[in-house]
């Protein structure tokens, strides 16, 4: 071999080891085995879906793993043949995989679309407008379609502990701005990477409600440690949630009223390719069931039992489908 086709090879080499831990690092290898069995319930083998390959996403939270799940489930008692692409890094990283073809399908929330995909500054009010409006928006630019849309609302907030509140008595974020005004050492905050840099997160709220940003002493820190950090008091006062999150009511937390209504409504809803929804309907017909008893209620309750009792996201989901009698353990 010539040095110069030695030389070649090394860096195809290298080219093909770097696409690698690319797609790899952001967990879109090609998918992996649905983890638990399931059979037929309410949902039974749909003839339509039989052997069709369906490759089912999330982004890499609590609640989206389970919401992951609950589709992987209820295709597999359909008849599909499913791939576990769950718990991929991030709102963007969810997107892209989606608008490239290499995820079928996943929830994703009406108001990420509206403003964090879409470009949009202001929501729209009320849920449902919210939705026809990212519906109708995201099919005309992108192909895109969302369908079966669930009750539950999990919108960004701010959330405090008792002892804060009753001393401050910031119970609203008109309250909390009031506070980083007046007494900002009082009103330190721990705010999640993503929502610090987010139009529909900190940086808009702030535009909102006429917070310096500057003046706010801010950390930075993991989203689950948003939690613990404002329970105990010691590092924070305050800090950014998301409202269906299970750890809120355990932890007895204290959700600020947005009495400027801010934050869009982030109702949970499948968001699909237009290809894939038009060869398979049948998909939307299995799901609306299933998102239809999908209530904040319900999702917090699911959330605790991963966040707080320590359970995996999958028998969480899969256990909440055989109780409904959608699906039986396989």
């Amino acid at each position: 071999m010539s040095a110069r086709a030695g030389a070649l090879r090394v860096r195809l080499t290298l080219l093909a080891a770097a696409v690698f831990l690319l797609l790899t690092g952001c967990g879109l290898e090609a998918g992996s085995a649905v983890p638990l069995r399931v059979g037929p319930g309410s949902i039974q083998p749909v003839p339509a879906l039989k052997g069709v390959p369906i490759t089912v996403g999330s982004k890499d939270f609590t609640e989206q793993n389970i919401l992951g799940y609950l589709i992987e489930f209820a295709m597999v008692a359909a008849g599909a043949d499913v791939r576990d692409l769950t718990n991929i890094q991030g709102s963007n990283s969810l997107r892209d995989a989606q608008l490239h073809g290499q995820i079928d399908i996943a929830y994703d929330y009406t108001g990420t679309g509206w403003m964090n995909y879409l470009g949009n500054e202001a929501p729209v009010p009320g849920e449902l407008a919210q939705f026809d409006a990212v519906r109708d928006a995201d099919l005309a630019e992108h192909d895109m379609v969302w369908a079966a849309m669930a009750p539950m609302n999990n919108t960004y907030a701010l959330v405090t502990n008792a002892a804060t509140a009753a001393e401050t008595g910031v119970r609203t974020l008109s309250d909390y701005a009031r506070l980083v005004a007046t007494d900002p050492g009082r009103a330190a905050t721990c705010v999640g990477t993503e929502f610090n840099v987010r139009q529909d997160g900190f940086p808009g709220m702030a535009r909102k409600y006429g917070i310096d940003n500057d003046a706010v002493q801010k950390r930075l820190v993991q989203d689950a440690l948003v939690y613990t950090s404002v329970a105990d008091g010691r590092q924070c006062s305050f800090g950014s949630v998301a409202a269906t999150d299970g750890r809120i009511p355990s932890l007895g937390l204290i959700l600020l009223e947005d009495d400027q209504h801010f934050f869009p409504t982030y109702n949970a809803a499948l968001v699909m390719r237009r290809d894939f929804a038009e060869a398979h309907p049948e998909v939307i017909t299995v799901m609306q069931p299933i998102s239809a008893l999908l209530t904040n209620e319900t999702i917090t309750e699911l959330n605790r039992q991963v966040d707080v009792d320590g359970r995996e996201p999958s028998e969480v989901a899969r256990d909440w489908l055989v109780a409904e009698g959608f699906v039986t353990e396989g």
